[in-house]
């Protein structure tokens, strides 16, 4: 989540540069980048809170990925740049925060819970006759509060079993016709979420265009931005940890053969994020003084976007499988 390179448009407030359409490009797509990060853990918070637990999010991955935003903000600091960019670095690592809060909140309590269900099972194993009923319906008002856990398996089962019984064909391609509703009712809420960040963030930087917030770099920075070395070195840690960060999720993924439990609006955003931040870099300038500076937030970008894709290429492949499974 890196904005270091919005330093040449925001500070050039000294300087009367007449807009063109490349640097209206780069404003435009710098925008909706940051309009993308500033929303995108809001879906994965929602899913948690609706599934009741977060087992589907790798913890390391948003660890790493903390540690990453962490590091963007001492860089972006040292850079020396405007507050309003440190600002929005603090509120990347503040909803970094929030989001590992409620993993480790989710996981403490379930594993209380949990740990209460098998004491209560283990003294009802062989219940006494004197064994007073409303212990067992305590017991399992304590089961029905513990959210399931992601398993394959049992998914397969729902599907194959009805009240003991195999579930009839009629009964398998109804469930697969609800599936394919559901899928496209995801579709259209996906697609109208990112469409609705695409028109705040060129809302945003028309507003702060017009208004004289947002200003053409001059030309004397398009050879490249000058920056301390210790902030570069930021940089190239913060792009590492971004590259690195996703490779938990993706193992944990193959592992559980699942996506269940992810929310794809995340990623669509981050690959969205990701794919206009760089584009905004690219349309700035290609001089070769100014990509050598952008290099470490232009490998931290367009460098996850493979990881993103491959993790779209999981929610794909596992939910077909899972549909597959559902219809054997």
């Amino acid at each position: 989540m890196s904005i270091l390179w919005a330093q040449g448009s925001i500070t050039a407030a000294g300087e009367s540069v007449p807009l063109t359409q490349r640097e209206a490009a780069s404003g435009l797509l710098g925008s909706i980048s940051l309009t993308c990060w500033i929303f995108l853990l809001v879906p994965q918070l929602i899913e948690n809170y609706r599934n009741g637990n977060a087992e589907a999010i790798s913890l390391l991955f948003l660890i790493v990925w903390f540690v990453g935003d962490v590091t963007n903000l001492i860089g972006g600091a040292w850079a020396g740049l405007v507050p309003v960019i440190v600002a929005i670095a603090v509120y990347f690592c503040i909803a970094d925060g929030v989001l590992i809060s409620q993993c480790l909140y989710y996981k403490a309590r379930n594993s209380r819970l949990e740990a209460v269900l098998r004491r209560r099972r283990s003294s009802t194993a062989t219940p006494d006759p004197t064994t007073p009923l409303l212990g067992r319906r305590f017991s399992d008002s304590i089961s029905e509060t513990v959210p399931r856990r992601r398993s394959l398996s049992s998914s397969h089962r729902e599907a194959l079993l009805t009240n003991g019984s195999v579930r009839q064909p009629d009964d398998a391609l109804a469930k697969i016709v609800e599936e394919n509703e559901d899928g496209q009712k995801a579709w259209v809420k996906n697609m109208s979420s990112v469409l609705a960040i695409c028109v705040i963030g060129m809302a945003g930087w028309t507003i702060a265009w017009q208004s004289g917030v947002w200003k053409p770099a001059p030309r004397e920075h398009n050879g490249g931005v000058h920056m301390a070395a210790g902030a570069q070195i930021m940089g190239y840690f913060s792009a590492i940890c971004y590259l690195g960060a996703r490779l938990p999720q993706i193992y944990k993924n193959y592992c559980d053969k699942s996506c269940e439990g992810l929310s794809l609006l995340f990623f669509i955003l981050s690959l969205m994020g990701n794919l206009t931040y760089g584009a905004g870099i690219l349309c700035h300038s290609t001089e070769k003084n100014y990509i050598i500076t952008n290099t470490p937030w232009l490998i931290g970008s367009l460098g996850t976007m493979v990881e993103d894709v491959i993790i779209f290429v999981q929610f794909r492949m596992y939910a077909v499988a899972a549909d597959t499974g559902a219809v054997l």
